[in-house]
């Protein structure tokens, strides 16, 4: 996981990329903030087509409206206002350009958002006085055969879910790692993520949490009937494929990101490997993944004395630092 500083434009011009989930009054009035502080800064802001009408904006000075096939193209970054979903669809529309995205959580736990509405005055000021950073996040490329064709080719920030398409008929697969077999399952899915998907789906098919510095690829049984049905943690150069046996009477689905699907019938085989291009998220904050963790999910930590340890000893933790979580 690398960082780097943010670009200066070729053109000299500014362009932030705004979106927004316009399906909810909140998002809309931060968004409108958003638009009124940028351009009071000189800063340029695109919007889709198709969302200019809920946030009741209209091309002009320092507005742009454009489709979706161009959205990104030559903005500095994409402000998201939403939840983790919304960020997702950001991520489709800038994964070709490589555009920053800066997350404005409005959703619940929000793990893909950097900042939260509540401090978007902020946000703007960072945004405006370029202190920001963008750190790359490693993303999957799926593809799908049926016998030796190719029929599709997909990619997934968080994660690519082998699922069951009907409720009643339990999915036989086999999987594979590194082109050798590793077992049979009878089970309702596979999942296969990043460490920025191991606090999403992953994470409540009880896969573990990765952190994000970490290079690996996951693959995570869903209730499995078999004896070995473990998640499994591979090396980010890995080739992971799932077999949807052909003698199974149920087909099944494939979701990436939960936004692209592709269907799945008896003999599909679905190969995930590291993505060629990663997804860039915006970081204002230098706090570690571990106090992340601590507030998104809202951790118990109380009684802990790492802190008063070090200062006490001057640096480091000095003697044993497990003492205060034991105490």
């Amino acid at each position: 996981m690398s960082e780097t500083a943010p670009q200066a434009p070729q053109d000299g011009v500014r362009r932030i990329l705004l979106l927004a989930h316009t399906g909810r009054e909140e998002a809309l009035a931060v968004a409108g903030k958003v638009v009124a502080s940028l351009r009071g800064h000189g800063v340029v802001v695109r919007v889709l087509t198709d969302e200019a009408a809920a946030l009741d904006l209209q091309a002009g000075a320092g507005i742009e409206l454009v489709d979706e096939d161009e959205a990104a193209e030559g903005c500095e970054l994409a402000v998201v206002i939403g939840g983790d979903g919304t960020i997702l669809r950001a991520a489709e529309l800038t994964h070709a350009t490589g555009t920053p995205v800066l997350g404005v959580n409005l959703g619940h736990v929000g793990f893909l958002a950097e900042a939260e509405s509540e401090d978007i005055d902020s946000t703007i000021e960072a945004i405006v006085e370029r202190r920001y950073t963008a750190e790359d996040r490693l993303t999957i490329d799926v593809a799908v055969y049926q016998g030796k064709e190719l029929v599709s080719v997909t990619w997934a920030l968080n994660e690519a879910s082998i699922e069951k398409a009907a409720r009643q008929r339990m999915l036989e697969v086999v999987v594979e790692v590194d082109g050798r077999p590793l077992s049979r399952w009878g089970c309702d899915g596979v999942v296969c993520a990043t460490p920025t998907g191991s606090t999403a789906y992953n994470f409540s098919a009880g896969g573990p949490i990765v952190w994000p510095g970490v290079d690996a690829l996951l693959m995570v049984p869903i209730s499995a009937h078999a004896l070995f049905a473990r998640p499994l943690v591979v090396a980010p150069d890995s080739v992971l494929a799932v077999e949807v046996l052909a003698r199974t009477q149920g087909a099944g689905v494939l979701w990436c990101d939960g936004r692209r699907t592709v269907e799945l019938p008896p003999g599909a085989r679905i190969e995930v490997r590291r993505g060629a291009k990663p997804v860039r998220l915006v970081r204002l904050h230098e706090a570690p993944f571990t106090d992340r963790l601590v507030a998104k999910f809202d951790l118990p930590v109380e009684g802990w004395r790492g802190a008063s340890e070090r200062r006490r000893n001057g640096s480091g933790y000095g003697g044993d630092h497990r003492r205060g979580a034991e105490e």
